[in-house]
């Protein structure tokens, strides 16, 4: 009899954590719901008639002082879903949430919904949630999805980047670092493995930092930057936007160093030259919307 009550406790003692686990998470959802509604009403709807460079860097700015709160996307290991994060953002994140913001801003339906359904667009592989795999995990692969989607351009060889030649398998070789990897007996890792045989068989580009002062004028407010780097395996480490002021180049990103969305107070180059694993960057335009 004791067993019997004691196994009962158990098991409303498991359902109650369960049921006040999914509260919290409902109502975190709903908070960040409500921010992203705000954040969207906020801008002047005249905004719509600029040029999605513009918008970025408005909506870009509006981002100050967020702080960085990295792995947001990676909560649920056991299932994949569009997670909505704007009180905190890592560097991809914050990429991303500004990117989908401006193009609903300038599609002229600033909804909540239009926003969702540009982030789900921007964040995974042909815009589908097909679990952990088909989320764009390297920003390369990012960059040429979305490039695919016509949301971006990839314009680093256009404006003078050279070969980067590098095999990336960062995932694959360190799948102990990522859980979700480990859920179904390999599965995930395979598919991974075949992602990263795709990107090492595109030709990839960047700008050596050492040169990314030359180029300053071939870029502009809004586009993306990813630096890349020299660790094994691996693509890049960091991404954010080009900001333009006062006739200088600045770096606007989501800074692990600082806890907070800034815009860096040297210019582009001196930044990168700050981290040596830093190799250069790749440069993506964001395209208007049609």
């Amino acid at each position: 009899m004791k067993k019997n009550i004691y196994s009962i406790s158990l098991i409303l003692f498991f359902f109650t954590i369960l049921f006040f686990s999914s509260s919290a998470f409902n109502t975190r959802d709903d908070y960040e719901e409500k921010l992203a509604k705000k954040k969207l009403k906020s801008f002047d709807e005249s905004l719509k008639n600029e040029s999605i460079s513009k918008i970025i860097e408005k909506v870009g700015l509006s981002f100050l002082g967020t702080e960085y709160v990295a792995g947001t996307l990676d909560e649920n290991i056991y299932s994949e879903k569009l997670v909505i994060k704007i009180s905190g953002l890592d560097c991809v994140t914050f990429v991303e949430n500004t990117l989908a913001m401006s193009r609903a801003i300038e599609s002229g339906s600033a909804t909540f919904e239009n926003y969702k359904d540009e982030l789900q667009t921007i964040r995974y592989r042909d815009g589908k949630i097909e679990g952990y795999t088909s989320r764009l995990h390297y920003f390369s692969d990012w960059i040429y999805d979305n490039e695919q989607k016509g949301i971006v351009k990839d314009i680093t060889k256009k404006i003078g980047g050279v070969p980067y030649n590098k095999k990336i398998n960062f995932m694959s070789t360190h799948s102990d670092s990522y859980k979700q990897l480990g859920t179904d007996d390999g599965e995930s890792n395979a598919i991974i493995k075949s992602i990263e045989k795709k990107i090492n068989s595109r030709n990839l580009y960047y700008i050596p930092k050492g040169e990314v002062d030359t180029y300053y004028d071939d870029l502009q407010t809004g586009d993306i930057i990813a630096t890349t780097t020299e660790i094994k395996g691996l693509d890049v480490t960091h991404t954010g936007y080009i900001y333009k002021k006062n006739g200088k180049t600045y770096f606007l990103h989501a800074s692990i160093i600082a806890k907070e969305v800034i815009v860096s107070k040297e210019e582009l180059k001196a930044y990168l030259k700050s981290d040596k694993k830093k190799t250069g960057i790749m440069v993506a335009r964001p395209l208007d919307v049609n």
